[in-house]
């Protein structure tokens, strides 16, 4: 080599040298400036067991999870074998580390974090108890930043610490699954043992659990459990801690010898606990996908839970002093959203459940058909978005039979009514106009509308979906909250914010997706006000700007066949109900519906629930906001002569001769009482009040705010209501039922066909015909001063199969 080849390699290395120095210099420049940031860590940290806290939307603490009685074991009383196990399958250089930290993994991490953008290698076990105190799991935390505060509070415990400490707060402080925290926990847990009574296969399986708790659960996934204590077995023999003969006998011993059988560990039983159980357990399961792990984070957890309105919701189910359940078998599922961003405000999971931890949630996990509450979401809002239907459309009542088939569908009450409005047949439930509202949208374009709302009708699905199909409450709940803010789907969600033990913050939060035309929103609130005021009285909230539909689903012939005891009854009864501020779904039923059913006397229940809840919540909040008519709307009083084509009254017409109804703007009548001709062909430079007719000299005149608060005159489309005809009711946007100026004695008739109710006036007595379901009567909600009755039953013999596979019938 000659002398320029000489010069040249060295300054090459000059250079090199130069760059690396250069390097190191920035990475421990890096590395001291974070240092200094690092969380503190103290020995009460160290030794304390993992555990994270769950608080609600105001701050109250709900729940702590962890277990309370984990039993520590100081190092002298952990056998050498189970330190031995630990050491080989976690860190098998763990006593020859003397900063706590290896070099050559932190190097490796850097690598992969600037040429992969994720950190990979193994920590030691130093490492993993600092992470196991104040780190989280997640990995969108497991950055460079975190990886040398890591390092570095690993090198302070080390040198604060013995090697038989370390090792001793890491065995007292893991998670092993179930609920349980530490090994000398985990032994009596799983084995009913100390740990120095387990065999070397048992130790193996405690020393492997906490790489993934839930995964090698030896009660779930026992085939994992066996194949991850196996690879502790031979990371013992290979770091020469057994021997071969010791190895080969623990590998051959089955992974169920010496386990427990399964129990359920109550680690915060509290009363806060129990109330708010079915939420908290799917709070831990939206924090677990997003990449945490709760039993071992040390995070702090805020959910969107009201705990107020929860343990409002918790005393209605589970006490006399509300609703009358007609037994103790009878059971709830109920959510409660809030509309404008879908916070899960709260939610029952079932009834007298006592202590019981993360059991069946029927609020989310019983999807039952969900009878006529379906037919605003697949039959009526997709006929207003796509068809431009108004309220005044008018849909047949009469025979039907689905095609392909020769079953016919009938009504709850086994009657037809002919011709009527679709406000009519929404209010009353009439099923035969649903599902020919259905077969006029198409079955395909109304399940797409559906899925917007967050609800999949299954492809094995037929026109019978249109009255009810598999949905939770949660789901129902969510959907109509799209009809309450005008039109916007909001997925619902639990958590808001999730708080490290390091100080880290991920906020939560919910996008809307447009779901609907804000017209589809509008009038279908405004048909569904007519529910609690005229048809489902018992739900009805005095005073209460609310709409709200009721569900029902009838036994097949062949489940009466089989148990004559459930002619006549409910499989299922359902309330939806909403505000501008809650949607409430409640679903009723029986855990075994082929043994019991819901008879007619308390297929209410489901809508007392909601009325209870709501009540309270409306006073809580003090906000009683109406619907504002949005421009894509205008009204038109409409005679209710009227068939096919809706007629403008005349403004002599008198009370009970005509109907106020909605249209989608561009698509009402024409109005000859107007200077202005309005026709469907000029409506696009028409204003918004241009096709609102004028107003029939009558006492129960509509106020000047019509045209922009939504008025629940939800009699009107039935030609005589209760007390509508009587009233003095002007200038006024509430409904009729909540007027506080009259004391009038009315008697009326609601196209009815069975039962009595009043219309919960404010003062003197009103009886007439309710819109019942044909069974039962029931005591109503009088608003003030009067005596109210009200017919409750939704009874029915209704036949829905067809082209639907879920083999029970809607009945209204």
């Amino acid at each position: 080599m000659n002398n320029k080849s000489i010069f040249t390699f060295k300054n090459i290395f000059k250079w090199v040298a130069s760059i690396a120095a250069v390097l190191i210099g920035i990475f421990l420049f890096i590395f001291v400036y974070y240092a200094f940031r690092a969380p503190a860590v103290s020995q009460e940290n160290l030794q304390s067991g993992g555990s994270s806290t769950i608080v609600d939307s105001s701050g109250k603490t709900i729940a702590s999870l962890g277990d309370n009685k984990r039993n520590y074991a100081t190092i002298d009383k952990v056998p050498q074998t189970m330190q031995d196990a630990v050491v080989s399958i976690e860190d098998k250089n763990f006593y020859n580390e003397p900063l706590g930290v290896d070099p050559i993994r932190i190097a490796k991490s850097a690598f992969n974090n600037v040429t992969k953008g994720t950190l990979q290698g193994g920590s030691t076990l130093t490492q993993q108890l600092i992470k196991l105190t104040v780190f989280s799991t997640d990995t969108k935390d497991q950055t460079f930043k975190r990886k040398m505060q890591e390092a570095w509070l690993a090198m302070r415990v080390s040198q604060k610490f013995s090697k038989q400490q370390i090792l001793e707060f890491y065995i007292n402080k893991v998670y092993l699954n179930n609920g349980i925290y530490g090994m000398e926990t985990g032994a009596k847990y799983y084995y009913g043992k100390t740990l120095k009574q387990l065999t070397l296969p048992e130790m193996a399986l405690l020393a492997g659990l906490p790489n993934a708790p839930s995964n090698y659960d030896p009660y779930t996934h026992p085939t994992e459990a066996k194949q991850r204590r196996d690879l502790v077995i031979n990371a013992m023999y290979d770091n020469n801690k057994i021997t071969k003969a010791q190895a080969d006998e623990a590998i051959n011993t089955p992974i169920s010898s010496g386990l427990q059988p399964y129990k359920k560990v109550s680690n915060s039983n509290n009363n806060k606990r129990i109330i708010s159980d079915p939420y908290i357990k799917e709070a831990i399961t939206e924090v677990k996908k997003k990449g945490f792990d709760p039993y071992r984070d040390n995070l702090k957890i805020t959910v969107n839970m009201d705990y107020d309105a929860q343990r409002k919701l918790y005393n209605i189910v589970n006490s006399a002093n509300y609703v009358q359940f007609p037994d103790s078998k009878m059971q709830v599922g109920a959510s409660i959203v809030n509309p404008n961003n879908g916070k899960v405000v709260a939610m029952v999971g079932g009834r007298n459940l006592g202590d019981i931890q993360f059991g069946l949630n029927r609020a989310v996990q019983t999807g039952r058909s969900n009878g006529s509450t379906m037919k605003p979401i697949l039959d009526y809002a997709p006929a207003i978005e796509y068809l431009n239907w108004s309220t005044f459309h008018q849909v047949d009542d009469s025979e039907y039979t689905y095609p392909g088939t020769d079953i016919q569908l009938k009504d709850w009450d086994e009657q037809y009514e002919g011709e009527m409005s679709m406000r009519k047949a929404l209010v009353n439930s009439r099923n035969v106009p649903a599902i020919r509202t259905l077969s006029a949208v198409g079955f395909t374009q109304a399940k797409t509308f559906a899925k917007k709302l967050g609800i999949t009708i299954g492809s094995d699905e037929g026109l019978s979906a249109g009255i009810g199909s598999k949905v939770s409450s949660l789901q129902g709940a969510s959907a109509y909250a799209a009809f309450s803010n005008g039109g916007t789907y909001y997925k619902p969600y639990y958590v808001s914010k999730i708080e490290t033990a390091d100080g880290l913050v991920h906020n939560y939060s919910k996008s809307g997706t447009e779901a609907m035309k804000d017209s589809t929103a509008y009038m279908i609130t405004d048909m569904l006000k007519g529910v609690p005021s005229s048809y489902a009285t018992y739900a009805n909230i005095s005073g209460l700007h609310q709409a709200g539909k009721t569900g029902t689903t009838n036994y097949s012939n062949e489940a009466i066949a089989t148990n004559a005891a459930l002619s006549g009854t409910a499989m299922d009864s359902w309330y939806n109900g909403y505000t501008k501020n809650y949607s409430m779904s409640v679903w009723t039923g029986y855990d075994s519906p082929n043994q019991s059913g819901i008879s007619s006397t308390y297929q209410s229940v489901a809508g007392k629930i909601y009325k209870a809840e709501m009540s309270y919540l409306a006073n809580q909040t003090n906000s009683n906001p109406n619907w504002k008519k949005p421009s894509s709307v205008v009204s038109a009083m409409i005679k209710t002569s009227s068939t096919t084509t809706p007629i403008v009254a005349s403004p002599s017409s008198s009370s009970s001769s005509y109907t106020r109804e909605l249209f989608v703007k561009g698509h009402a009548p024409y109005d000859p009482y107007k200077d202005s001709d309005y026709s469907t062909s000029s409506a696009s430079s028409s204003s918004t009040n241009q096709v609102t007719t004028s107003r029939p000299s009558s006492s129960s005149s509509e106020s000047s705010d019509e045209e922009n608060d939504t008025t629940s005159d939800s009699n009107s489309e039935t030609g005589t209501g209760s007390d509508k005809d009587n009233s003095t009711d002007s200038n006024s946007t509430t409904s009729d039922n909540n007027s506080t100026t009259n004391n009038n004695n009315n008697t009326g008739s609601n196209d009815s066909n069975g039962g009595t109710t009043s219309n919960n006036n404010n003062g003197g007595t009103s009886t007439g015909n309710n819109n019942s379901n044909g069974g039962g009567t029931t005591t109503g909600d009088s608003n003030g001063g009067g005596t109210s009755t009200g017919g409750t039953g939704n009874t029915g013999s209704t036949t829905n199969s067809g082209a639907s596979t879920n083999g029970s019938s809607a009945t209204e």
